[in-house]
């Protein structure tokens, strides 16, 4: 009676990763079957799924343990998975068959086959894939049959199992298949599980026959608009929560590959790919490796979670390198190293994505792109090249390697023609890198050409990208290996490292091709200007080399410079610059993003730092490239802002003198603007304004905010919180501006007010007047780091006034709100708490960096108010779900905090408001 052993395909079973009668004991069942058979016992069916159930636990058990053991072996695992599915298939097809619609005598019309497909047919399945099934029958299907059909597809569901059935006759099949090329796809891959063999084989020669002879074109054509379509809705290759499945370089970029392969060719297994010329037998296997490391990773994302998850989030990030065995090493975190070797398969499966392809457009099969049908006539290119298919291809491959210099100038005459590198190119270059040594480094020539590329094209990403795709980048520079793919693992960065340096150089590329004038007046009018561009270039290619190294990688990239730099063939002036660039490349963010620009200290700090004007603009230009390549959505308006201000008075500075940044010139031209602002004022009432506050205020703020200020403070009566909310656009924030009487932790308490309202605050100042209220100032942004929303203004200033009021309880109110995200609590932030005495005149300035959560600066605050600390700003900087807070504060005698003890103490109540906050968002 038992034939389900028949029907596994022997050569699979020596590939499980367990032993087959662990997985599943196929003679259990068939005893207890055809027990029941015998005794013509329907009733046994519960007893048979009981029985399965239990069966299921116990293969799944076994797979998943033997699997931890041997965490990349994913081979075996898939395998294993579709051998249990396969396993319980045929049990409940065959219950359904023999023991609850037995039919003795079926007639030709009753036959059935049940034939997996899709990607359980190709015997892959992670452990939560859907079971695919195809059955079918040789004409309508009869009553038996839907019988036997219903009740096996009921056994399956009460294993839980998910399900993708069809119903259908060879000829639906080949209907159907050929109106949907998803179905035709899932038919390619069918494989014969049980039942009537004929009907299997029929279903196979009319599928070749009758549907896919004559239309490779056509299949080829939807399944590139597939993968067109899935990566435009995935993002690139280095997106930071990438999906393994349908993401670019994922899986079923792979397995579109083999599909045309078994389309075209009829290729039962990737390998016969290699004797048909379309894949070397070491691209076959790179293909293996990354087909083998991506299920790897997808199993363990489905065994984590114990469901069919694909997107690599960053919680899941540190879950599957930890199950991988990926260990912290020199100063990088496991899940660091893996999300490397995650993104260097990725690019691997774009290399042979694109040698595939082109490999097919070599025989006609797949369509020239539309402009190349377009315009035929051919480009001029250097003796030595050839255009093949609109591509850059190198016409004898023995001349071309005689030259070594040639592999550099392949990528030159791709710049200077405008076309795309022919693969085959590729491929020589790929394979023969051992030409780029040290001999050839040091040639003035090859580092003439590798200059050009970044400075004489107007494009140098394209090729650096391709360079570095292919090895050839860190083959030049043997220092840039250790940074390609590397991934950094925060919420920050976007991109690898190695990418976000190409994005830098982007960035650059579209200034100098003034692309970005209006967005950056101060960095075109720089370039503009002229600055040594070799210089600038070089420090950007080579600004985070040092990253993931455990030393600091502004000092330690610097010192690497100093040696890169005579190898490129820069002049010692040149290396010079470059290494203080590359020392500084962090000054003027953190300066502008960290510190109170408008305090002159601040500046005059800065100014001593940078000393001329001319590595100030270069240091300013490769500030702006470094924040607008770190992803799409970190460089706006606030941030600008910053930095232009910083740059102006600076260079004001360095020209004029530092003499010129004194508080109280300041203040008088604060004074001056607010008389003009207000001319229309009474001389009386103008000079009860300027007279009614401390120097500091005249220092900190624009005057759009002191006349703000002036108009509230002239009704003012204490009677009631004034409230002014001014959308400032142009900054990309909503400024708030209050005045009440002055009274103990009301800064505080304003900060609590905002953050239940899900303002996020990027600037706050806070001043008293000589006649007892006080005027603060806060700079807020949406969750999506814009201005707030002209319509959301009414339900903010009604939120604050019943904080203020005390009507809601922030402490308590706001506990809903300061929650961690569950994927963002596999990020560590260690806390640093940093006291400066000599960044400011008349302020000590309390630094805390720490993980951000929305109650966080109301955290800080209060804790700082309950130690009768004055604040008298802060300015808030964020990165990702890093966060760094600073205090301008004084004691409550007006002194800066000298005791180290005081210091301690202050610190140490920071620290336990952070971890108290902390526990409490994470619960």
């Amino acid at each position: 009676m038992s034939d389900l052993t028949l029907k596994i395909p022997e050569k699979v079973l020596p590939e499980l990763i367990c032993d087959p009668s662990d997985v599943f004991d196929v003679a259990a069942f068939d005893a207890l079957l055809d027990k029941a058979i015998a005794d013509n016992d329907r009733t046994a069916r519960t007893a048979l799924l009981e029985h399965l159930k239990a069966a299921q636990v116990d293969g799944r058990a076994c797979i998943a343990d033997a699997f931890r053991k041997h965490p990349f072996r994913s081979r075996p695992t898939t395998r294993a998975y579709s051998y249990l599915t396969d396993c319980l298939v045929g049990a409940a097809f065959r219950t359904a068959q023999h023991l609850l619609h037995p039919n003795p005598t079926p007639t030709k019309g009753e036959r059935i086959a049940v034939l997996a497909v899709g990607g359980y047919g190709r015997s892959e399945m992670a452990p939560f894939s859907d079971v695919d099934l195809l059955f079918l029958t040789p004409y309508k299907i009869t009553p038996w049959a839907e019988s036997v059909i219903e009740a096996t597809l009921y056994l399956l569901w009460d294993l839980k199992l998910k399900v993708g059935h069809s119903s259908r006759t060879v000829r639906d099949c080949i209907r159907l298949g050929g109106e949907d090329f998803t179905i035709r796809t899932a038919m390619l891959e069918n494989r014969f599980l049980l039942g009537d063999p004929d009907l299997a084989t029929e279903l196979d020669s009319r599928l070749r026959a009758d549907l896919f002879e004559g239309t490779e074109r056509d299949f080829i054509r939807a399944k590139l608009a597939e993968r067109e379509t899935r990566h435009h809705k995935q993002g690139q290759r280095y997106v930071v929560e990438p999906n393994v499945k349908e993401g670019k370089g994922g899986l079923r970029d792979l397995q579109s590959l083999f599909w045309i392969g078994k389309y075209i060719y009829k290729v039962q297994d990737a390998a016969e790919l290699v004797p048909l010329g379309l894949f070397t037998r070491d691209e076959f296997h790179d293909f293996v490796k990354a087909e083998d490391f991506l299920w790897a990773t997808r199993c363990h994302m489905h065994l984590l979670t114990g469901r069919p998850t694909e997107q690599l989030t960053f919680d899941m990030q540190a879950a599957v390198a930890d199950a991988m065995g990926y260990e912290d090493k020199s100063g990088r975190r496991g899940v660091e190293i893996f999300m490397q070797a995650f993104f260097r398969q990725a690019t691997v499966v774009g290399d042979l994505t694109r040698i595939f392809l082109t490999e097919l457009e070599a025989i006609h099969l797949k369509d020239e792109p539309l402009l190349d049908r377009l315009f035929k006539r051919r480009r001029r290119v250097k003796p030595g090249y050839e255009v093949i298919h609109n591509r850059l291809a190198i016409a004898d491959d023995a001349a071309f390697l005689k030259d070594k210099l040639n592999l550099l100038r392949l990528f030159e005459e791709g710049l200077r023609t405008g076309m795309l590198i022919h693969p085959d190119a590729m491929r020589l270059i790929k394979s023969n890198l051992d030409l780029i040594d040290e001999e050839m480094r040091r040639t003035p020539e090859a580092q003439r050409i590798f200059l050009d590329l970044m400075l004489k094209h107007g494009n140098p990403e394209r090729a650096l990208r391709r360079m570095n795709e292919l090895g050839v980048l860190a083959a030049f520079i043997p220092e840039f290996e250790h940074v390609v793919a590397m991934m950094q693992f925060n919420m920050y960065h976007s991109f690898t490292v190695d990418e976000h340096i190409i994005q830098c150089i982007a960035q650059l590329a579209m200034i100098e091709k003034e692309e970005l004038v209006e967005d950056l007046p101060v960095a075109s009018s720089i370039l503009k200007r002229g600055v040594n561009r070799r210089v600038l270039y070089v420090a950007l290619l080579l600004h985070d080399i040092a990253k993931g190294k455990p030393e600091d990688h502004a000092i330690l990239g610097a010192q690497m410079a100093r040696k890169i730099g005579p190898r490129l063939g820069l002049k010692q002036d040149e290396v010079d610059t470059v290494e203080w660039l590359i020392r500084y490349h962090l000054l003027m963010s953190d300066m502008a993003q960290k510190r109170d620009i408008a305090d002159p200290r601040t500046v005059r700090d800065f100014a001593k730092a940078v000393q001329t004007v001319k590595r100030l603009d270069l240091l300013c230009v490769l500030t702006v490239c470094d924040i607008r390549g770190v992803g799409p959505d970190v460089w706006n308006n606030w941030k600008a802002v910053l930095i232009r201000a910083l740059y102006r008075q600076t260079k004001r500075a360095l020209e004029d003198g530092m003499e010129a940044l004194t508080r109280e010139g300041r203040g008088t031209e604060a004074k001056r603007a607010l008389r003009e602002a207000l001319s229309d004022w009474p001389r009386k009432d103008l000079q009860i304004e300027t007279t009614r506050h401390y120097e500091p205020y005249w220092q900190g703020l624009h005057v759009t905010a002191h006349v703000a200020f002036a108009n509230m403070l002239r009704n003012a009566d204490g009677s009631k919180v004034l409230i002014d909310l001014y959308p400032d656009e142009d900054r990309d924030a909503t400024r708030v501006c209050f005045i009440m009487p002055d009274h103990h932790g009301i800064f505080a308490r304003l900060t609590g007010a905002l953050a239940l309202v899900g303002a996020n605050i990027v600037d706050a100042r806070s001043y008293t007047t000589k006649d007892g209220f006080v005027a603060d100032a806060f700079w807020v942004q949406d969750a999506d780091g814009n201005a707030f929303d002209p319509s959301r203004l009414p339900r903010l200033r009604k939120m604050i006034e019943r904080t203020l009021a005390g009507e809601v309880v922030t402490r308590d109110a706001i506990k809903d709100r300061d929650k961690i995200k569950k994927r963002e609590k596999a990020f560590r932030v260690p806390t640093h708490i940093t006291f400066d005495n000599d960044g400011s005149d008349i302020y000590t300035i309390i630094e805390v960096d720490t993980r951000d959560r929305p109650g966080l600066l109301h955290d800080l605050t209060r804790t700082l108010a309950a130690s009768n600390v004055y604040i008298a700003n802060a300015v808030i900087a964020t990165y990702g779900e890093q966060v760094v807070d600073t205090f301008y504060v004084k004691d409550m005698f007006g002194l800066k905090y000298f005791s180290e003890n005081k210091q301690a103490s202050l610190e140490k109540k920071l620290r336990t408001a952070i971890s108290e906050g902390s526990a409490r968002a994470e619960g």
